[in-house]
């Protein structure tokens, strides 16, 4: 019983470049009025869209989420601002943080969202 032992020259798991698929990179959001707002480890996803001012947070309303006025009051700053207050709908998804730490980037993915919708007009305010 005897085995033959093969050598291998050369093994690799990688793809050369010539086989691999060509990737193209595409913008994480696309829509005007969406945007990301990141804060401490927390990071929202914002989206605005026309509306009668109602704002979910999560698949909560707003009050629900934060029920601390002064978290409110610092995510509604952008539109009072503005004065934009019950002219868009907010769709957030926040994860990560703390509840402060979530308030800051859900107003600062506002303010984002707000500054695609009009750059010129919302850029120098906001900042």
């Amino acid at each position: 019983m005897t085995e033959e032992i093969v050598a291998v020259e050369s093994y690799t798991t990688e793809t050369p470049a010539s086989q691999a698929p060509e990737s193209t990179p595409r913008p994480a959001l696309t829509v005007p009025g969406a945007a990301v707002g990141r804060r401490k480890q927390a990071i929202a996803r914002v989206r605005l869209v026309p509306g009668s001012g109602t704002m979910t947070v999560n698949g909560r309303e707003l009050a629900e989420y934060f029920p601390n006025k002064l978290h409110q009051q610092l995510v509604n700053s952008p539109f009072v601002l503005l004065g934009l207050e019950q002219r868009f709908d907010v769709i957030a998804r926040i994860t990560g943080g703390g509840i402060s730490g979530q308030a800051g980037a859900l107003r600062m993915g506002i303010s984002r969202a707000l500054n695609e919708i009009d750059r010129e007009a919302n850029r120098a305010t906001l900042k």
